[in-house]
């Protein structure tokens, strides 16, 4: 038998050689082919990975800012009318809604009780002062037997100092009898000041009691020529408030219509409770538009600091570190940057440390931005990210 291969045996290891070169081949090609796509696959992540954020530089307002504040507004004097003696409500002569001038009568008061007082220390005035008198003469008698050395020295003495004493008595009785006669014209009642009765408490016959805990007052009066504006002012703030300055008010019932009102003064001190600085405001209110007791909204005027700027609050990061913002770089990597906030006017923040107007800053940060980490820029032509 020959060892030679026939020809279809040759044919056949042709074939298969073949068949094993080109099944090596697509091996090799999807090998590659899958290396590739992992690459590509590996690009496409780490690119999403990256987040996709916009930039802005803060800003430098010269024109300075304005600070929205709520208020309220008080009269300028305002007092309850208490009654300073008792008995019955007799008349009244002043309602609700009417203008009264200072001293005017507002009712009477009718008071028995207090007549009969009135009457009884002036009876006990006159009694003292006629034992005045006889204690007087009495004393001047003991002086002249004295002269013949009738008495003696120490019964003219007696005489003497009783006299002093029913005249001490005259005195008490008389001011016993004046605080009587004062308390009497209190019987009428009289307005303290011009201005507008505001309430009205009792009636005609009505039993009125007076230096009791709990009484209640007749009348409330306010003058409301000029009104007091209160305004709040947070500490951040407080550094706003100068003498001379105005503000501009709004009230719910006049939209539209805008008045001013002037400093008076402040308190000088924040109040612990609300971390506020109480500033008061005056204004003229002739016409009567404005009422005490009114809600207002204040507009105040905050002055430019040139060495501050202003960014929108979208920017703040809220960290154990403190408030930050993210600044990037010139190859844009993220820098966490603490900042102070000198002025929060809503959904605009005054930075006076930490931040420059050349810096680019970035808005609505992502809660995992770290430090360091690179960015994109949306305005650059990549599509903005979902926010982590």
């Amino acid at each position: 038998m020959s060892s030679n291969p026939t020809p279809s045996r040759k044919r056949l290891m042709v074939a298969g050689i073949g068949g094993l070169t080109l099944a090596a081949v697509l091996v090799a090609t999807g090998l590659a082919s899958r290396r590739s796509e992992a690459k590509e696959v590996q690009a496409w992540t780490e690119s999403q990975a990256i987040p996709v954020v916009t930039a802005f530089s803060p800003s430098q307002n010269a024109q300075g800012d304005t600070l929205s504040l709520p208020a309220h507004l008080e009269a300028w004097n305002m007092a309850p009318i208490n009654a300073r003696v008792s008995g019955y409500l007799k008349d009244w002569k002043a309602d609700i809604g009417t203008q009264v001038q200072a001293g005017q009568v507002l009712a009477d008061i009718d008071s028995p009780e207090l007549d009969q007082q009135l009457a009884q220390a002036y009876a006990h005035l006159l009694q003292q002062k006629a034992s005045a008198q006889l204690a007087h003469s009495t004393a001047q008698r003991w002086q002249h037997l004295l002269a013949t050395h009738s008495v003696s020295q120490q019964e003219v003495d007696e005489k003497v100092s009783s006299a002093a004493v029913a005249e001490a008595d005259v005195q008490a009785a008389a001011a016993d009898y004046a605080r009587l006669k004062d308390l009497e014209a209190y019987k009428t009642i009289r307005a303290p000041f011009s201005g507008t009765i505001t309430a009205r408490h009792a009636d005609i016959g009505q039993l009125i009691k007076a230096d009791t805990d709990g009484a209640q007052a007749l009348f409330d009066i306010a003058d409301t020529r000029r009104l007091r504006l209160y305004v709040p002012v947070p500490q951040n703030y407080a550094s706003a408030i100068h003498a001379g300055m105005q503000v501009q008010l709004n009230v719910p019932e006049r939209p539209g219509q805008s008045y001013s009102a002037t400093l008076l003064g402040d308190s000088t001190a924040v109040d612990q409770r609300s971390g506020t600085l109480l500033a008061q405001f005056v204004e003229e209110n002739a016409n009567g538009a404005l009422m005490p007791g009114d809600y207002a909204d204040t507009t105040i005027k905050v002055a430019a600091d040139t060495h501050a700027v202003s960014i929108p609050s979208s920017a703040l990061i809220f960290r154990a570190q403190g408030t930050q913002v993210a600044v990037l770089d010139g190859q844009n990597h993220v820098h966490l940057r603490n900042i102070h906030i000198a002025l929060d006017l809503g959904a605009k923040l005054v930075i006076d440390q930490g931040l420059g107007a050349k810096d680019r800053v970035v808005d609505n940060p992502p809660d995992a931005l770290r430090e360091n980490d690179p960015v994109k820029l949306a305005d650059s032509g990549v599509a903005h990210a979902a926010k982590a």
